[in-house]
């Protein structure tokens, strides 16, 4: 059985990941028709996202049970580019080529000891995507093909996570449509997503009961221009951004901690003034844009923090430039039309959004305007202690770690339990609603487990096999038959 399981991990794996299916393109479109030929032997269907530009798809299978009671298996199959493999791009997609050439130019290079240690260990594979998630997806549907019990499974293959999680997004009413049309209760949705250990796989190997938040809090400045040869005659806005960014950059007070788990502070993704080229006057605008992690906080929580950073940096402004500068968040702005370019990408379209209602609100004072600029990925934990109970005791013979958070982003965020509402940041996000929609959550009992790896989204992208393949389907096949019997 375990060789069974083993052999049918790797197999699945290794041809998922010899599919090309970067995000946005043809490929990746075209993937769900692979995966359904694939996955013949249940009912299988995709569902098309809407307005979707690239036409793309999500893949449901289900394995009905005697009982309505259903385990959903999710993940995304979408990868990122993979031009960065140089000379070995053509192998990218091919493991088991890509291996020995991968262990030669490293050790000629000698440009990184740990992946050289792990290649010639004969433990880890190389791929682009086989890490991140192709693998995962693979030990979901060898477990779903091998259990016998009588509770349901629903595998759910879903486009986008890479970008802009276009897939999960449509995936949560999708499945709620369908729980209702074939009654399916819902007990649990086991995402497969992959974990980065540079360490020896302790961390890895884990079962993770939530996984971590993320807002894009974002900064418009509105300055008063001058010549350079006068500037005190103005307010810059790109030295006001300055004081922003200084005062968001590593805070504290935006790292919020569970116990030993602590969520990254934020960091400055991106700032820019509004000049188009170069000329003596001071800018007269700037945006910037800062990621943000949570565990608890709501949306409206981490917009309070940030208004209290910001409003220290504009003291701080004022002060300098002896200037009285406003504050305020977006929501506080008169309602004004907004048309989105769906060529850009989402921090983008909010930068021209802001340019466009301040320039129609014809502000004439300096001004900081706080918002939030592309897609909330709400923080979610599994509230039921027994069921978190009754998975801990499923894993622990296999020695997995436990956590609260996966720590980075992930699709969870839209299928679990999220914290809080998101009304106060649909109100601070210029675009919501035309530049994106966003699903009502999906509420479920949600976890992580997946295989672990190092360096995924680069060139040295490894699966530690043994675990992928040997261990992890066993593992979900145990947390399978823990919540099927838990009342």
């Amino acid at each position: 059985m375990r060789n069974d399981l083993s052999a049918r991990a790797r197999e699945l794996a290794l041809t998922f990941t010899s599919w090309p299916s970067v995000s946005g393109s043809r490929q990746e479109a075209e993937l769900p028709q692979k995966l359904s030929e694939r996955l013949s032997h249940f009912k299988v269907w995709t569902s098309r996202i809407p307005d979707d530009p690239a036409e793309r798809s999500n893949v449901f299978a289900l394995k009905r049970g005697r009982s309505n009671k259903t385990i959903v298996l999710t993940g995304h199959f979408d990868t990122v580019p993979y031009d960065d493999y140089g000379e070995l791009t053509e192998l990218a997609l091919q493991s088991e080529k890509l291996l020995p050439e991968t262990i030669r130019r490293l050790r000629n290079s000698k440009e990184n000891a740990l992946a050289l240690a792990d290649f010639e260990s004969g433990d880890f594979l190389p791929g682009r995507g086989l890490l991140d998630m192709k693998a995962g997806l693979a030990a979901g549907i060898t477990a779903m093909e091998a259990y016998p019990g009588d509770i349901s499974l629903l595998f759910v293959g879903v486009s986008d996570e890479e970008v802009r999680s276009a897939g999960a997004r449509a995936a949560v009413p999708q499945l709620k449509a369908l729980a209702a049309e074939l009654r399916l209760e819902i007990a649990l949705v086991i995402n497969l997503d992959s974990i980065s250990d540079q360490g020896d796989g302790s961390k890895g190997r884990a079962v993770t009961y939530g996984s971590i938040g993320k807002q894009l809090i974002c900064a418009y400045v509105i300055g008063r221009q001058a010549h350079a040869g006068y500037p005190q005659d103005g307010v810059n806005a790109a030295y006001v951004m300055a004081e922003l960014i200084r005062a968001f950059e590593l805070s504290p007070l935006l790292s919020e901690a569970t116990g030993g788990e602590v969520a990254a502070p934020p960091a400055t993704l991106f700032a820019k003034d509004g000049k188009s080229g170069y000329n003596v006057t001071t800018p007269a605008s700037a945006f910037a844009y800062w990621n943000t992690m949570q565990h608890r906080r709501s949306g409206a929580e981490v917009l309070d923090i940030a208004m209290s950073l910001a409003a220290d940096a504009v003291t701080a402004a004022e002060q300098k430039t002896g200037r009285r500068i406003s504050l305020k968040r977006f929501a506080d702005l008169p309602k004004t039309p907004i048309a989105c370019d769906p060529s850009l990408g989402l921090p983008d379209q909010t930068f021209a959004a802001f340019e466009s209602i301040t320039r129609d609100l014809h502000f004439t004072e300096p001004a900081v305007i706080l918002g939030f600029a592309s897609i909330p990925y709400p923080a979610v934990l599994l509230k039921d202690q027994k069921l978190r109970a009754a998975i801990s005791k499923a894993v622990r013979p296999f020695g997995l770690a436990e956590v609260n958070y996966f720590a980075g982003i992930s699709d969870v965020s839209f299928f679990g339990e999220a914290s809080g509402d998101l009304s106060v940041v649909a109100a601070n996000t210029p675009i919501w609603g035309s530049g994106f929609a966003m699903p009502e959550p999906g509420g479920y009992p949600a976890i992580n487990i997946g295989p672990w790896g190092r360096d995924y989204h680069t060139w040295l992208e490894r699966l530690h096999a043994p675990y992928a393949f040997d261990t992890l389907p066993r593992v979900l096949l145990a947390v399978i038959d823990a919540v099927a019997k838990a009342r």
